[in-house]
């Protein structure tokens, strides 16, 4: 919990919490120093909770403050301090005996909550940090360049741990960032034993021709394809939900940030991770990245680019899983 919380609350707001817990959670009790998570809960349950709280409370809280935050004691304390908490940019998302620590770095929403169920069933004992968004407390802008997340999330890092090897995840756009970061630490003389990339690509401009052409073509087969569905389903698509003005603020940041970031050959190895179903992103990685690295594998994993995290996660969970066990061999 950030220090600046108080450990104090009142009685109304533990009552006020303790509903919500109870109906997100679907449990008859709920203690007011039970853990979300020993209770069961996961990510999905916490973005409820938290859309819970904003309706009820007019409090806008990211969902990856459960984490600081895991009990009701402790949320009605973030709840009720004055003061405006700025999130630290590391946030411990599974502790672990083995060094190193491994980070992870966030996709385009900012919020490293997405990968609970990945790293739930990650076997390994290395600690699990993720990297959060700058602006995801609300308080502070967002960066809007790849290389001004890389330069706030290695400051963190390097005080975590000085000297390598370091051990890097990263998911979508968070793929570029820990590759802007692999960079740095490589010019530096620091040794990177992995560098995992989760179907992470550039942005379309920094495609080659071939590719952008391949690109359009795909996308609008899969349009084309969805329309069909549609239309013999009569089936209405939902509409998404609204974002927050924090959200929509870090979303908006992310994408001038990929927009603008050109990879630069690494001089080192890349561990690819690519979704078997491809929509909106390039079928071919290899033609996309593989001149752009020493060395460059690929594995697949099914579903599609969020599939790949919210319903396979056990698959991407196998694979990463793999990777860190060969990266300190």
């Amino acid at each position: 919990m950030p220090d600046t919380l108080k450990p104090t609350s009142t009685p109304a707001m533990v009552d006020l919490l303790a509903q919500i817990w109870r109906r997100v959670l679907q449990v008859t009790f709920v203690g007011v120093e039970d853990n979300f998570f020993d209770l069961g809960g996961d990510s999905a349950q916490a973005v409820a909770l938290f859309n819970q709280i904003a309706e009820t409370c007019g409090r806008e809280i990211p969902p990856v403050m459960i984490y600081h935050a895991p009990t009701i004691a402790a949320l009605a304390a973030l709840l009720e301090s004055q003061k405006t908490s700025r999130f630290p940019p590391l946030v411990l998302l599974k502790a672990g005996t083995q060094p190193p620590p491994v980070f992870i770095t966030h996709g385009l929403g900012g919020s490293v909550i997405d990968f609970y169920q990945v790293i739930k069933h990650l076997d390994t004992l290395h600690a699990i940090h993720g990297m959060q968004a700058r602006g995801i407390d609300g308080v502070d802008a967002p960066f809007d360049r790849i290389e001004d997340m890389a330069d706030f999330y290695l400051d963190a890092v390097r005080e975590m741990q000085p000297r390598g090897p370091y051990l890097l995840v990263g998911f979508s756009l968070g793929g570029l960032v820990t590759l802007e970061m692999a960079q740095r630490l490589t010019a530096e003389g620091e040794k990177v034993a992995l560098l995992a990339m989760l179907d992470s690509y550039p942005h379309v401009r920094h495609l080659s021709t071939a590719q952008r052409l391949r690109l359009k073509v795909q996308q609008t087969r899969v349009r084309m394809s969805e329309k069909l569905r549609s239309a013999a389903t009569s089936l209405v698509q939902p509409l998404t939900d609204a974002l927050s003005p924090t959200q929509q603020r870090l979303r908006d940041s992310a994408y001038l940030a990929l927009e603008h970031y050109r990879p630069r050959f690494y001089p080192g190895k890349i561990n690819f991770i690519r979704a078997a179903i491809h929509t909106n992103f390039p079928v071919d990685a290899v033609g996309v990245w593989g001149h752009l690295a020493k060395d460059f594998s690929v594995d697949t994993v099914p579903g599609d680019h969020l599939g790949i995290m919210t319903t396979h996660y056990d698959k991407l969970a196998a694979v990463l899983s793999r990777y860190l066990r060969e990266s300190l061999s």
